[in-house]
């Protein structure tokens, strides 16, 4: 019985810190949904067949959004309405910068896969 019992308490430990590591690699201290700059870009390069070098640019292209947005959030004390607008305009000068480094097949995909986005979101937004 104390066996089980030691088995028990084991296996909850486990699950009590697994629970707890932040596995998407933010240093920040927040959860960013899509990850840290090097896996966005990673998640890019597999989708869109980047080059090293494009891998590189585009990392470097997140790395300064997520500085950018870390500073409107602070900025802004938390008032996600205020800051809205400019994380908006600042991930559409982000994409736009990485459309600007693809190829014109690239680009069809990026696209492709920036509308597929917007349609999930939309249905979040919708409970659908």
């Amino acid at each position: 019985m104390k066996k089980v019992l030691l088995v028990c308490a084991f296996v909850l430990g486990i699950s009590a810190i697994s629970f707890a590591q932040d596995n998407n690699g933010d240093q920040g201290g927040g959860r960013r949904r899509g990850g840290n700059p090097t896996q966005m870009a990673a998640r890019l390069k597999d989708k869109l067949s980047l080059t090293d070098d494009q891998v590189a640019k585009v990392t470097a292209l997140y790395t300064t959004q997520v500085k950018v947005q870390d500073s409107l959030r602070t900025a802004s004390n938390g008032d996600r309405q205020a800051q809205r607008p400019a994380m908006a305009a600042l991930r559409k000068a982000t994409n736009d910068k990485i459309t600007a480094l693809l190829t014109a097949d690239q680009q069809e995909k990026f696209k492709k896969m920036l509308a597929d986005q917007a349609a999930a979101q939309a249905a979040r937004r919708n409970g659908n």
